[in-house]
């Protein structure tokens, strides 16, 4: 995750119980996204999660892909104590690491992944460091390795819906450097760093999946 400030109504979590941490959105989607990554994800190697915010994630994904060795990563250091109550029980789960994703050269110390995943963050973040994280990230992953890059995008420059476009005025109108970006501009520059489309997947609530695959050598 970056260090910028997000809008308060952007990523949303509830401390329960200890430092573990709930995110409404993770409980609804963690069933979806890792039928999506047993689909799409190695059989095994090393996984990075950008942005694993509560944790609850990564946990559903090594559950479900226990062949992966799970590198969860966070700037917020509450966060990261989230995580690891969710893992710390979890083999194939490394303790969580310290990583601004938005900042470059980060691929020296996260790079030779077989797997990366980024969940709901590129409309929180500008453009400028959405192409940082897919510069970085074609940088990280092993050749053939995968990307799986999930969340709210603009079609065609256009918003779909209803919920998309409240939404997007309201993280604008907060920091006019985010908000959605446009799938279309998302595809061409993770092709320009070497990271081939396999499919762009339309997901429920009117999200987008991209997998994409290092071309590299």
């Amino acid at each position: 995750m970056s260090k910028r400030t997000l809008p308060p109504n952007a990523s949303v979590a509830t401390q329960v119980e200890g430092a573990r941490m709930v995110a409404p959105a993770a409980t609804r989607n963690a069933d979806v996204l890792c039928d999506l990554l047993a689909q799409w994800a190695p059989d095994s190697g090393n996984a990075l999660e950008i942005a694993s915010g509560t944790g609850q994630h990564v946990s559903a994904f090594a559950q479900r892909l226990p062949g992966l060795t799970w590198h969860p990563t966070e700037i917020d250091p509450d966060r990261r104590a989230s995580i690891n109550t969710y893992t710390i029980e979890q083999e194939n789960i490394k303790v969580a690491a310290t990583l601004d994703a938005t900042a470059e050269g980060w691929h020296r110390e996260f790079g030779g992944k077989d797997l990366i995943v980024l969940i709901n963050l590129t409309h929180l973040i500008s453009w400028v460091e959405t192409c940082t994280i897919l510069t970085e990230v074609s940088k990280a992953l092993e050749p053939k390795g995968r990307f799986i890059l999930y969340g709210p995008f603009m079609r065609a420059g256009k918003l779909t819906s209803d919920g998309d476009q409240r939404f997007h005025q309201a993280l604008v109108q907060q920091d006019p450097e985010i908000g959605y970006k446009n799938d279309s501009e998302i595809a061409a520059y993770m092709q320009a760093r070497g990271l081939t489309i396999l499919k762009i997947s339309e997901m429920p609530a009117n999200n987008i999946a991209f997998i994409a695959e290092n071309s590299g050598t």
